[in-house]
């Protein structure tokens, strides 16, 4: 073998270098484009668990204090004198705290059956205007026991 042609085979050309960084870039982009997505996701389950806490929070309340109606507005302030206006505004301010300004919630009521919608704005996890909700429905106390 010539000496010249011993020293062309010796290392890496220029273009191999810069494939293999380009290798490496793409898929270094494609991790931190993963690890973003799951970031969004995460946000939004922990926006949902919170909801449902909220929610089911609220139906405890209901359920101790069976004998008051829940369906009614909200009252703008807290009332330690009234155990039910309390549970109402504890119940909105938690929502407006999880989920800002535009989160709302609401309960209704069929009979003995409760029904809570929390709302909320999950725009950042879908990418658009979109808008989530939890809604649970409960009994919120059990049917009067009947003699045949």
């Amino acid at each position: 073998m010539r000496g010249w042609s011993k020293r062309a085979q010796e290392g890496m050309t220029l273009i191999e270098v810069l494939v293999a960084l380009l290798v490496l870039a793409v898929g270094l982009l494609g991790a931190a484009a993963i690890q973003l997505n799951a970031l969004k996701y995460t946000d939004s389950s922990r926006m949902t668990s919170q909801a449902s806490f909220i929610a089911y929070d609220m139906m405890d309340r209901i359920r101790a204090n069976s004998g008051a109606d829940y369906t009614v507005t909200p009252p703008t302030s807290g009332n330690l004198g009234v155990a039910r206006d309390q549970d109402l505004y504890d119940f909105t301010s938690n929502i407006v705290n999880f989920g800002g300004a535009t989160a709302t919630g609401s309960i209704t009521r069929n009979q003995r059956v409760y029904t809570i919608t929390i709302t909320w704005d999950d725009s950042r996890a879908a990418n658009t205007a979109e808008r989530r909700s939890f809604v649970l429905t409960s009994r919120a106390t059990v049917d009067p026991a009947t003699t045949p």
